[in-house]
């Protein structure tokens, strides 16, 4: 059997929701590359009694290896290097060496702010070198160490701790991976293969009638970990297999690419950002402007994600009153008057006015009812207006009914939007590309 995981992240204010987990699914992919099954993940509060019972949770479930992150400052919140020592029977004690390097990477700080109290300094921090007796010492980034920490009696999973700030516990975790101790608990580890195809325009249904499909072939769908997820308007079909199963995945795969064809934008993992970014940087190289009104701002924010944004991000506009859309994206007045500021003629303007004043290749114009109000009977609460143009060229537009709440018509719009300058930029024009009533559908 593979070796087993389970991670515990700690903080109340994780658990509370003021701070956003980004080291489980950080972790959860290391695991997986190190061929280590993750079987749960645990969220706990600053509490001894709450970690320790996380901890006893996960031994009784039998897993080889635990993963803590968080609660290894210097306050007195910062319990867990304790709560590990104490699960694992082994005795606390003041590592010295650890301390002096703690001091020198203080004392920088001290120089800084001579004002502080450098005696309480040291003293608050000394507690991030009290360790279990016998871990192994992960060289602190911040000032707080990791540790490797295996069971005092030798049995039961080894604990890897460390700190809660991802730019700290990320290059941790690497020095962790090599240590004996780590080795030692993970000696069960398989390789693990993951592929991940992306489609946009399918219903999580379409999938669940696919996977039912192929396993009607013969295809021994058992063999392979298939999770779906729809994200942001996209289905994200991830699946896991051993080697051993490399003919059951390429057999499941081909049938998948097979039943959607026209669905199908990613087999390589790639995003439709990252695939947009790479057809805007070419050859040849384009640039894109946006004038966009019930995005507010998420379209550009979302075109400028990727790093090197510059080589082809012209510029662009939130022109949210009508106002705005005449004055800055150059949207004829008598337009709006006639078809409203919610149509596909007056997206059509935003996209040609951010090409103009920006003077750029490619232009995108978005304009909708992002709710909870303002919608009518003829233009609802998630009616979005597209357009994607060229200069001088082709474009495709689009009316479209987005479900969801406000934040989500929101997201979704850019999502939308991307898929068609995706489409524009390889070459698709309208009356090409498929109609808006699939383009609704798919949405």
């Amino acid at each position: 059997m593979a070796a087993r995981a389970g991670i515990v992240v700690t903080g109340t204010e994780v658990l509370s929701g003021r701070v956003t987990d980004r080291n489980g699914p950080w972790l959860s992919e290391r695991l997986r590359e190190a061929g280590v099954e993750l079987a749960h993940i645990s969220i706990v509060g600053d509490r001894p009694r709450d970690m320790e019972a996380a901890l006893g949770f996960l031994a009784a479930e039998g897993v080889d290896l635990i993963v803590t992150s968080g609660g290894l400052g210097p306050t007195a919140d910062d319990l867990t290097a304790e709560v590990v020592g104490r699960f694992q029977g082994r005795e606390m004690v003041l590592d010295e060496p650890l301390e002096e390097r703690i001091g020198e990477i203080l004392r920088p700080l001290l120089a800084r702010w001579p004002q502080l109290d450098e005696e309480a300094v040291r003293e608050s921090n000394r507690k991030q070198a009290v360790i279990p007796r016998g871990a192994t010492i992960l060289e602190p980034v911040g000032t707080a160490p990791g540790l490797v920490v295996p069971p005092g009696d030798g049995d039961g999973p080894t604990v890897v701790v460390l700190p809660g700030p991802p730019r700290e516990l990320q290059p941790l975790w690497e020095l962790a991976v090599g240590t004996d101790a780590f080795a030692a608990a993970v000696g069960g580890a398989t390789e693990y293969r993951q592929s991940i195809l992306r489609m946009f325009g399918i219903p999580e249904s379409e999938i669940a009638a696919s996977l039912r499909a192929v396993e009607e072939t013969g295809v021994d769908v058992s063999k392979l970990e298939v999770t779906t997820c729809l994200r942001r308007g996209e289905i994200e079909l991830a699946t896991r297999w051993e080697p051993a199963d490399d003919e059951v995945y390429r057999r499941f795969e081909a049938m998948i690419r097979e039943r959607h064809a026209d669905t199908l934008f990613s087999d390589d993992g790639s995003t439709i950002d990252q695939q947009v970014a790479a057809l805007l940087r070419g050859p040849p190289a384009r640039t894109v402007a946006v004038a966009e009104s019930c995005t507010g701002g998420l379209m550009a924010a979302r075109l400028t994600d990727p790093p090197g944004a510059s080589e082809y991000f012209a510029g662009g506009v939130v022109v949210y009153a009508n106002e705005a859309k005449v004055e800055l994206a150059g949207v004829p007045g008598e337009l709006i008057e006639r078809y409203g500021a919610v149509s596909v003629e007056v997206a059509r303007a935003l996209a040609e006015g951010a090409i103009e004043r920006f003077d750029a290749d490619l232009g995108l114009g978005i304009t909708g009812v992002a709710g909870p109000g303002g919608g009518t009977e003829e233009k609802p609460v998630g009616l979005v207006c597209f357009c994607v143009a060229e200069r001088g060229g082709g474009r495709i537009e689009r009316a479209v009914q987005l479900p969801g709440g406000r934040v989500d018509v929101r997201d979704r719009s850019t999502t939308v939007t991307l898929h068609l300058l995706r489409r524009l930029l390889l070459g698709q024009r309208d009356g090409e590309a498929p109609g808006a009533e699939a383009e609704q559908a798919r949405a």
